[in-house]
């Protein structure tokens, strides 16, 4: 795959920015927008960006630096799902602990925020003794966001437990947007100044990327990507005031910017930042190499946004509103489904066939598939794709009806919910079986690597179990919004 980012000159520009910003106080706590670990979206709108190149910045720092990881307490009681891994924000937490720990980074601390009696937070506090993490609860800041006198007081940030940290450098993240992470520097902020120490507070957004034009896709991209929180991108009329030179922000920064600039300024005595692009510290635009392919793989990402928000809207996921924002971000770059290639071929395939199918492009090769006797239609997809990598017969069948017809008859004896195929999980089951006995069986499987960052459109909605994998496996995958494929 082409590239257009230059990861490595990344970390280097990036872990100078954040030195320079490190120097101004005795400590420093970084808020980290977007995924911390397997950011898929900067990988996907920038390619050649590092999903996990964020936890290699970190790991720069090295012995200066820990992590604290934030909450919301409405996401934990209503069991709110990370999309992209299609599990709950508190096992997300969890599995970000985990990560961490592996790569040697410190992660002591988890705040639970705007706790307003949620009676899954108790469960989730026990859940994280077990990691050997202190949960802190946070509730809503009293006086926020108008009454400054309040909100940097003892009644307000002062309210709040002080986190316990031990490095100059505190990051800190979430497993998601709304999570507290803001009001949890700032009530810290509140508390190292009432000790004596000079603390800083700085902005690491990886998106809207602030010196590159407003309406340049990749910024685009972002606004596709939080259509459903309707954040909008903006030219920040602080920092164009103040310098005389534009720059992008997003709209919940602006709203909110004078209120943290009074906040840091009640808390150091002087104004620390004049705009809200004043307390970032990226250096993405920097470091993109070819701003053609920057803008291609941005305009693919929206589309796959979009056809996502249908699916998401359809389920009651996201409002119905969602579809239409993204559609007029589409329509601003002249971008329609119709520039999505395997859309096209899946449904020619389902109009030939007359039955739901599917569509990955591998090298610029469009290989098709639809639902068999046996196979849904991702899993015949997937596996006609396997064949055409490792050079196999369309006509040759990889797993035997007399393989697959018992599987599927055990499927439904022991299932309430009876279906007429089998689903990837179980295909990838039992291709695995069957790779022990036989050698091309056991090629295809090692081929499954070869599918990563290929795309990939299903007619008919993809089911969870499915999906799980389709992404565990690396494909930039849609679907359309159809639901019963029996």
């Amino acid at each position: 795959m082409k590239k257009c980012f230059d990861s490595e000159k990344y970390l280097r520009l990036q872990k100078a920015k954040i030195k320079e910003r490190i120097k101004l106080f005795d400590k420093l706590y970084i808020e980290f927008g977007g995924k911390l670990v397997d950011d898929n979206h900067a990988a996907r709108v920038l390619p050649g960006f590092e999903p996990d190149l964020k936890i290699r910045l970190i790991q720069e720092f090295k012995k200066d630096v820990e992590v604290i990881l934030c909450i919301n307490s409405g996401d934990i009681e209503k069991s709110k799902i990370r999309s992209d891994r299609v599990i709950s924000y508190e096992t997300e937490v969890i599995r970000l602990i985990q990560f961490l720990r592996s790569r040697d980074i410190t992660i002591n601390n988890v705040v639970i925020t705007l706790y307003n009696g949620q009676k899954k937070v108790k469960k989730f506090v026990e859940r994280l003794k077990d990691y050997d993490i202190t949960a802190y609860i946070h509730t809503f800041t009293k006086g926020y966001p108008t009454d400054v006198d309040t909100i940097v007081s003892d009644e307000g940030y002062g309210a709040n437990p002080y986190i316990k940290t031990t490095k100059p450098l505190v990051i800190i993240s979430a497993p998601g947007a709304g999570s507290g992470k803001c009001a949890t520097a700032l009530s810290q902020l509140y508390h190292e100044y009432k000790k004596g120490v000079k603390a800083g507070y700085a902005k690491f957004e990886t998106f809207p990327v602030w010196n590159l034009p407003l309406k340049h896709p990749v910024n685009l991209a972002y606004e596709a990507a939080t259509a459903d929180i309707a954040d909008k991108n903006m030219i920040d009329y602080f920092h164009l005031e103040k310098y005389g030179i534009p720059a992008v922000n997003y709209n919940r920064d602006l709203e909110i910017f004078p209120v943290v600039k009074e906040i840091l300024h009640r808390i150091a005595g002087k104004d620390i930042y004049y705009s809200p692009t004043d307390m970032g510290v990226n250096v993405i635009a920097d470091c993109i190499i070819d701003n053609r392919l920057a803008e291609e793989a941005s305009k693919a990402e929206i589309i796959r946004r979009y056809l996502k928000s249908l699916v998401d809207a359809k389920k009651g996921l996201v409002d119905e509103s969602t579809p239409n924002i993204i559609k007029l971000l589409m329509n601003e770059l002249n971008i329609s489904e119709q520039n999505r290639p395997v859309v096209l071929h899946a449904l020619e395939k389902q109009r030939l066939s007359n039955l739901p199918s599917a569509c990955i492009c591998i090298n610029r090769r469009y290989v098709v598939g639809r639902k068999t006797g046996y196979l849904s239609p991702i899993s015949s997809t997937i596996l006609n794709a396997l064949k055409h990598i490792t050079k196999i017969p369309d006509e040759v069948d990889l797993i035997s009806e007399n393989v697959l017809e018992p599987i599927l008859k055990i499927k439904n004896q022991t299932s309430n919910f009876k279906e007429s195929y089998l689903r990837l999980d179980e295909v990838l089951v039992a291709l695995s079986i069957c790779s022990s006995t036989n050698p091309t069986v056991k090629k295809v499987l090692d081929n499954l690597e070869k599918l990563k960052g290929c795309e990939f459109h299903s007619t008919h909605i993809i089911p969870d179990s499915e999906m799980q994998i389709i992404n565990n496996l690396g494909l930039l995958a849609t679907c359309g919004v159809e639901n019963d494929i029996n």
